[in-house]
């Protein structure tokens, strides 16, 4: 994992995004161990804090849970919590398609972006 320091995020916030990206991309299994708050602090050089708050978010929000003494994991996606999910990606992607339509970007010009995004991740 790495940093953007010039990025205007907190750090705990880049951290807890590309742990999400890692999840939802199907890098992480569902019930895979994370990386302890120590080992990550340790490899990015920063205060197991910053780390622990990353995850204590990402608990909060479904995506991994905690077992006492054992660590994080990455929790199993509900239907519920998939559905939402879901839904809170779509309404993103509206938001991006009305700006890029309203930026003068052709209807195949985003068509083309969303099939080679799509089909990235499929290689």
């Amino acid at each position: 994992m790495e940093l953007n320091y010039g990025d205007h995020r907190p750090i705990y916030e880049q951290i807890k995004e590309k742990t999400k990206e890692y999840i939802i991309s199907g890098a992480m299994a569902e019930h895979e161990r994370l990386p302890s708050v120590r080992e990550v602090a340790a490899q990015l050089a920063i205060n197991p804090n910053t780390i622990q708050r990353a995850y204590k978010e990402l608990e909060m929000e479904g995506y991994i849970y905690s077992q006492k003494a054992k660590g994080y994991f990455v929790a199993p996606m509900k239907k519920s919590v998939q559905t939402i999910k879901k839904e809170e990606a779509f309404e993103n992607l509206e938001t991006i398609v009305k700006e890029l339509k309203y930026l003068g970007t052709e209807e195949t010009e985003i068509e083309k972006m969303i099939k080679k995004i799509y089909w990235e991740g499929n290689k």
